[in-house]
C-alpha cells in the first residue's frame, strides 16, 4: 500500500478551490468550465434549468460529451460533479436538460495521481485484462466526507476494473441506489448474493460482489478441493 505523498496532504479548501460559497476554477475550455459560463449559477451554487437545446455554437463540447453517457453531468462524475450537487433532467429517458442544485458541503478530489498510477498498472480484476481504469470500490464513494481528503484515501479504497467491467458495475450501484437492493451475485452463477449483509442496501458496499470482485471470489473459493 502506497502512501499519501506530502504535497498531497493538504486540506479540502486548499486542494479544492470553491466549495460552499465560492466559485470552483475550472481549466478553461473543459466540460465543467463550459457549463458553469453557460448556466451561471449564483452565489449559492443554484443555476437555472439548461436545456440541451443549448449546447451549440461555443458550447457544442457539452452536447458531444454525451455520446458517453453524459460522464461530465453526473454527480458522481467529472469535475463539476465534485463541487456541485448536479440535477439531470429526463424526457422520454433521454437526458433532456442539467441544473445545479448547490455546492457540495464537502467538495470531493480526484483521486490521487500516485494511487491512480498503482491501480492502472494492475490488471482487471473481472476479466484479466490490461490497461485497466482506477475504480472506486465504494459505488456511493460520493457520499462518504473521506474522499474529500487525499490523505485518508489509499490503494485499498480502489480496484482496476476494464472499461466493460467498471461500465457494468456503473449500472449496477445505479439500480442499487434506485431500488435500495444491492447486486444478486446468483445471476453470475454464484451460491450466494453477498458475502457480507443482505440485499438490502444499509450504508455499505461491503460484501457486494462488484464491491471487491477478487475478495469475493476468494472468498466463495476458500477451501475449494478439485
Amino acid at each position: 500500500m502506497s502512501k499519501t505523498p506530502p504535497s498531497l496532504r493538504k486540506s479540502t479548501k486548499a486542494l479544492a478551490k470553491g466549495g460552499k460559497g465560492a466559485t470552483p476554477s475550472f481549466k478553461e475550455g473543459s466540460y465543467a468550465y463550459l457549463f458553469v459560463k453557460l448556466a451561471k449559477p449564483d452565489k449559492n451554487g443554484v443555476s437555472r434549468v439548461v436545456s440541451r437545446s443549448e449546447f451549440v455554437g461555443a458550447y457544442a463540447k457539452l452536447e458531444r460529451g454525451f455520446g458517453n453517457g453524459g460522464s461530465w453531468s453526473r454527480t458522481d462524475g467529472g469535475s463539476l460533479g465534485r463541487y456541485y450537487k448536479i440535477k439531470r433532467i429526463k424526457e422520454n429517458n433521454r437526458i433532456a436538460a442539467v441544473k445545479l442544485e448547490g455546492f457540495r458541503e464537502n467538495p470531493l478530489v480526484g483521486i490521487p495521481a500516485h494511487i491512480g498510477k498503482a491501480i492502472r498498472e494492475r490488471r482487471c480484476v473481472v476479466l484479466g485484462t490490461s490497461k485497466p481504469e482506477c475504480d472506486h470500490k465504494n459505488g456511493r464513494w460520493h457520499d462518504d466526507p473521506r474522499f474529500s481528503d487525499p490523505s485518508q484515501l489509499s490503494e485499498a479504497d480502489f480496484q482496476p476494473l476494464s472499461k466493460a467491467a467498471n461500465d457494468a458495475k456503473r449500472q449496477y450501484c445505479k439500480e442499487c441506489k434506485a431500488t435500495g437492493l444491492r447486486f444478486d451475485a446468483t445471476r453470475l452463477g454464484y451460491p450466494v448474493s453477498q458475502t457480507e449483509g443482505g440485499r438490502k442496501y444499509t450504508n455499505t458496499c461491503i460484501g457486494c460482489y462488484w464491491y471487491n470482485p477478487l475478495a469475493f471470489n476468494q472468498k466463495i473459493s476458500k477451501g475449494f478441493k478439485e
